[in-house]
């Protein structure tokens, strides 16, 4: 019988422990699609963070580091440096990345550094119990928020794509989404890419996955999925906010 669909190789059996409806399930396999497709998987280091997928070292069939909080992109960079024949990625959170590690983050982005950086944006920290994020939309409920973010007093939600975009340094930066099949399509062409580009010793590339928690914003699975269309692309609208191939015309 002829095999339509099967477990990526870059992944481990390992069972995820995320929650119900949780979609850092649908971004590692397109992590390890990608790794697969390219057949980097013998020569790819991973690097985990602090937050929901701090165990995401158990996942991934390649070799993995675990970072201190927020310093995955310091880690990376070394790791690069000292080893630059191998591939190297990050995988982090919102609280991990545009928090506490978002100094290293735009220090790595403005270097250039020839590393690839997976973000997940679920607007909510999720691993310590839907504490207000960096990424938290405006009037959005969580545990520190009770009557939804005022941005009077917490100013307002950071935009880490068209951030980094006013660097020079970057290579490439794409916002995606994993909520329905179309997204989770041009998701898993903007990762590959992301790796392609590493390869290619272009440069630092980041890709923002926008991803859904159901645990923490209160919501069925479905209807988490739905509010990411609702109240999260409008705010943080997909798509290529750097590509310096394409700037250059190549």
């Amino acid at each position: 019988m002829k095999t339509v669909f099967q477990k990526p190789k870059a992944l481990t059996d390992a069972p995820l422990h995320y929650c119900p409806g949780c979609t850092h399930g649908i971004i590692h396999r397109l992590v390890a699609e990608a790794i697969d497709a390219l057949g980097i998987e013998g020569n790819t280091v991973g690097v985990a963070p602090v937050g929901c997928a701090v165990m995401a070292y158990d996942y991934f069939s390649c070799d993995m580091v675990e970072a201190a909080h927020g310093r995955a992109p310091a880690v990376a960079t070394g790791l690069k440096r000292a080893m630059p024949e191998n591939i190297i990625f990050t995988y982090q959170g919102d609280g991990d990345l545009a928090s506490i590690g978002m100094a290293e983050t735009v220090h790595a982005a403005t270097r250039n550094e020839n590393i690839t950086v997976i973000f997940v944006n679920n607007a909510i920290y999720g691993m310590t119990g839907g504490q207000m994020a960096p990424t938290s939309l405006p009037g959005q409920v969580t545990q520190t928020s009770p009557y939804g973010r005022d941005v009077k007093h917490c100013g307002y939600p950071v935009k880490v794509c068209e951030m980094l975009a006013q660097l020079e340094g970057p290579e490439y930066l794409a916002r995606v989404a994993v909520n329905n099949v179309k997204n989770v399509l041009s998701a898993k062409k903007a990762i590959q890419k992301a790796f392609e580009n590493q390869i290619a010793g272009k440069g630092f590339s980041l890709v923002e996955v926008i991803s859904a928690c159901p645990t923490n914003w209160g919501m069925t699975p479905q209807k988490a999925l739905e509010w990411i269309d609702e109240k999260m692309i409008p705010y943080y609208p997909l798509g290529v906010y750097k590509d310096r191939s394409k700037e250059a015309g190549v």
